[in-house]
């Protein structure tokens, strides 16, 4: 991998303590975080940080990124939280981090770029209306935010 593939991407190469640092006073300076699978799993928590929850994040783990916007290759997409076993049932979990996976897993695996900006725009529109669950400080349960997100699909 390298410039030849991605000529829009600046490569630039971190040990992973220097990487966790730079990402915690320059959030804003990173755009992909290629890792492998133990430091990208500290680095990605880390990253929710930034964006005010665990739940928000979606993560993918790709064998290869599709040539023609369709990959025949196994890929994995889930939220960074994990199954979050001790608020199960409660409704009160984030389901952006699962949505956005969606949405990743449909430009990635199925090459429905369309679907998956409207499921991101979706989530956006409906973060703006101060849709949020209690982790973010909201009262929303689980159920209410995931049933807004699908109404801004359905209307855009």
């Amino acid at each position: 991998m390298g410039e030849s593939e991605f000529p829009d991407v600046t490569l630039t190469h971190f040990f992973a303590d220097n990487a966790a640092y730079q990402l915690s006073c320059n959030p804003g300076d990173f755009d992909v975080i290629l890792a492998d699978n133990l430091f990208g799993d500290i680095l990605s928590d880390q990253s929710a940080a930034v964006s005010g929850s665990l739940g928000m994040l979606p993560s993918a783990c790709l064998s290869q990124l599709p040539q023609s916007g369709r990959s025949e290759r196994p890929a994995i997409y889930e939220p960074v939280h994990g199954s979050a076993p001790d608020i199960a049932g409660a409704g009160i979990a984030n389901p952006i981090g699962t949505i956005l996976s969606v949405a990743m897993l449909l430009e990635y695996s199925a090459g429905e770029s369309a679907g998956a900006r409207k499921i991101s725009t979706a989530v956006g529109t409906v973060l703006q209306a101060g849709f949020a669950t209690p982790d973010l400080g909201g009262k929303h349960t689980t159920q209410q935010m995931t049933d807004e997100v699908i109404r801004q699909v359905r209307r855009i």
